[in-house]
């Protein structure tokens, strides 16, 4: 009699540094289908020194980044959009079986918003700059900078779109990100991440952990090298463990939380650009 044979279930790692190391602390977690009973894999279990790790190697890659033109950084998140086209088929099926819903529309839908906010990096700093009237010969500058490394915290839902829209205006002004992923459905991310690990994104520069929200929302307020946090979440709870540790290290805090069904009827907001970045003034003398 022939043996029934066992599936290899794939074990989803985390994405720190361009790498794809498993936690730490060996810890991983069983990823069910929609049903909640189908075993899809493991996923790792990311631990506070993972969470320090990824902000380790994001304040390394954020200045070259930074440095990089807006037009280069524009080129290099539309070619991530190229990837993910060609590679539709397969973050459909991650979704479809992790997810369920409409997941030809969010591999759209999360396409369409990484083209719109490549067309912003060199743009939001010709809208959103300024001219400033002084009362001396002088020319008097305001325009915007990255602020450095940024933490993103993702909603359950939807797991691909909200990262992607999420990550996007964080990092097209040159910021890093460290994410979080959906803690409900989270291995559309790592799909995600092993997406752009073969994109021109430079390693370091975006880094996707797995792993329980309440565990990790304090490291992220309470880490000082970390200088803004986006909270895409949409739990009040996570919300204010995140505003009470960046109250204490005066660390910004944006909320982009969207229901659902938000995120797939509104465009990418151009506006979000601005809670990443920081205003710098200029003078410079007019001369005689």
């Amino acid at each position: 009699m022939k043996a029934k044979r066992l599936a290899v279930l794939k074990t989803y790692k985390l994405f720190i540094g361009g790498a794809f190391p498993r936690s730490e602390s060996g810890r991983v977690l069983p990823a069910r289908g929609t049903d909640g009973k189908t075993p899809l894999g493991n996923y790792a279990h990311a631990s506070r020194k993972d969470f320090r790790d990824a902000v380790a190697k994001a304040r390394a890659a954020q200045p070259k980044w930074a440095s990089a033109s807006a037009y280069l950084r524009g080129q290099i998140l539309y070619r991530a959009a190229e990837l993910l086209e060609c590679r539709r088929a397969e973050l459909e099926f991650e979704l479809r079986r992790a997810a369920g819903g409409d997941a030809a529309g969010e591999v759209t839908a999360a396409i369409d918003r990484l083209v719109h906010y490549a067309g912003w990096t060199d743009k939001y700093g010709q809208v959103f700059s300024a001219v400033n009237p002084v009362a001396s010969p002088h020319f008097n500058f305001t325009f915007p900078e990255p602020t450095g490394v940024v933490g993103v915290v993702c909603p359950d839902a939807p797991p691909l779109l909200a990262l992607a829209g999420l990550i996007a205006p964080a990092i097209l002004s040159g910021n890093a990100v460290v994410a979080l992923a959906s803690e409900r459905h989270p291995l559309p991310a790592v799909t995600f991440a092993e997406i752009l690990a073969t994109s021109d994104v430079p390693g370091g520069v975006v880094n996707i952990l797995t792993g329980m929200r309440a565990e990790l929302a304090p490291q992220f307020a309470d880490h000082m090298d970390v200088n803004a946090v986006i909270d895409g979440a949409g739990d009040e709870a996570i919300g204010r463990t995140l505003q009470a540790g960046g109250a204490l290290n005066l660390k910004r805090y944006a909320d982009h939380s969207l229901a659902p069904r938000e995120w797939m009827e509104t465009p990418g907001n151009p506006y979000w650009i601005l809670d990443s970045v920081e205003m710098k003034t200029v003078w410079h003398p007019m001369g005689v």
